[in-house]
């Protein structure tokens, strides 16, 4: 690393590797630097100790009993219910519904309002930064409805074009899907924007946040979009838990998409009447230890603040992206002006298969392939790339093992700096 970059940081803005078990182990013999975290985030000893307590003390089924232990440990569930709430400034604790992640959210919101409300002809508008969770579930209603898909096209930065986005709109808009952040890019997009011009159009707006709630605050009052997804195990919790907001009205029209216990009002069989929401999107035994992981999650992020956070992230990628890109034959994929700390490129004459392959012996984990994101690889005429992506316990240290292994790489294939 150059004197000049290492001097931009000469100290970190976090040091909180301390409170993840996890990076203390070595892999392959080296001190991991973890640079996965867009693919998932490791756990703080509070999220692990809180999922712990709750089977240690606290395990019963929730809703449905009228023992103390239920009773309690519904109040624990109903509480990460309103952590949650607060945490996205939603207006109501009724409009978060727990689901399995962000896919399982947009497929809910696909199913259920999605089948309700389209039919032939009518459009649902992408962006060209989406993840497959974001495209998938839309292609199979459109099969179901006759409606279709449009797509708002990004420039070579990885910005979405917003004037072509705003031309795009039309009667025929129903709904407007996009990431808040893109996985794949890093691109920031203007989502206040974006909403405000689908509702003047008369379209609802699904957010898809998986890449944002653990790296800037989120107000969902402000940013007024319909629909708001996320998951827990890019926030520092559990696997298998997640979020779906939707505005009261909206959660309250939609009829269910799974059917079973604790969904319903009454069973006949003839016919059934259902919860509100959310209860009436919970089918079945909920993950009740990842709510309440997810919830400590939250609280952990909170305790560290947003706005720290997101500023030594933003150092790790500035510092990361000026010395990565100053290696022969690096291109970066995603120049976007607003990025979070998600950094893709390619290197010529290396797969990223090979280089993620090669960072792995020198303990440096990255993600190398098409990230869920085959349009954007296809935007880009390439079949995939290598992404390191940030977390609040990353360091100087891992971006100087990231730069140092990528060298290695170069070396071995032959690739030459210039003297």
């Amino acid at each position: 690393m150059s004197a000049n970059a290492s001097s931009a940081i000469s100290q970190p803005i976090l040091d909180l590797a301390h409170d993840f078990p996890i990076l203390a182990r070595p892999v392959r013999g080296k001190r991991l630097s973890y640079l996965d975290n867009g693919a998932t985030t490791q756990k703080p000893l509070s999220v692990i100790q809180a999922e712990s307590d709750f089977y240690e003390q606290s395990n019963a089924n929730i809703h449905r009993g009228v023992h103390w232990l239920s009773q309690h440990a519904t109040d624990l569930y109903e509480a990460g219910r309103a952590t949650v709430r607060a945490f996205l400034n939603a207006s109501h604790d009724d409009e978060i519904v727990f689901t399995r992640g962000t896919t399982e959210s947009i497929n809910l919101v696909a199913q259920s309002w999605g089948r309700a409300n389209l039919k032939a002809g009518d459009e649902i508008l992408l962006t060209g930064m989406e993840h497959h969770s974001n495209i998938v579930p839309w292609q199979l209603l459109c099969h179901q409805t006759g409606a279709q898909i449009k797509v708002a096209p990004i420039d070579d930065r990885g910005e979405l074009l917003m004037d072509q986005y705003e031309a795009m709109l039309s009667p025929r808009t129903r709904l407007v899907c996009v990431a808040h952040v893109s996985n794949a890019l890093g691109t920031v997009n203007p989502v206040d924007e974006i909403v405000r011009l689908a509702h003047g159009a008369g379209a609802r707006v699904l957010v898809d946040g998986a890449q944002a709630v653990a790296h800037q605050p989120v107000d969902l009052q402000a940013m007024d979009c319909d629909f708001y997804a996320f998951s827990a195990h890019k926030l520092y919790g559990p696997t298998g838990i997640g979020v779906l907001y939707g505005k009261r009205e909206l959660l309250q029209a939609m009829p269910p998409w799974q059917g079973g216990g604790d969904m319903i009002l009454t069973v006949s069989f003839e016919n059934s009447t259902y919860a509100d929401a959310p209860q009436r999107f919970e089918a079945g035994t909920p993950n009740i230890a990842g709510v309440i992981g997810m919830a400590a999650g939250i609280d952990y992020v909170l305790s560290v603040g947003l706005d720290r956070i997101a500023a030594h992230e933003q150092h790790l990628l500035d510092l990361a992206t000026q010395e990565i890109s100053a290696l022969p034959g690096v291109r970066l994929i995603g120049a976007a002006r607003k990025k979070a700390g998600i950094l893709s490129f390619v290197i010529d004459g290396i797969h990223p298969h090979d280089l993620g392959t090669i960072l792995d012996s020198e303990g440096v984990a990255i993600r190398a392939g098409h990230h869920c994101a085959m349009p954007i690889m296809t935007r880009y005429g390439i079949p995939g790339t290598a992404r390191a992506s940030f977390a609040l316990y990353n360091s100087v240290d891992d971006v100087t093992a990231l730069v140092a292994a990528v060298r290695k790489a170069q070396a071995l294939f032959g690739i030459q700096e210039a003297s």
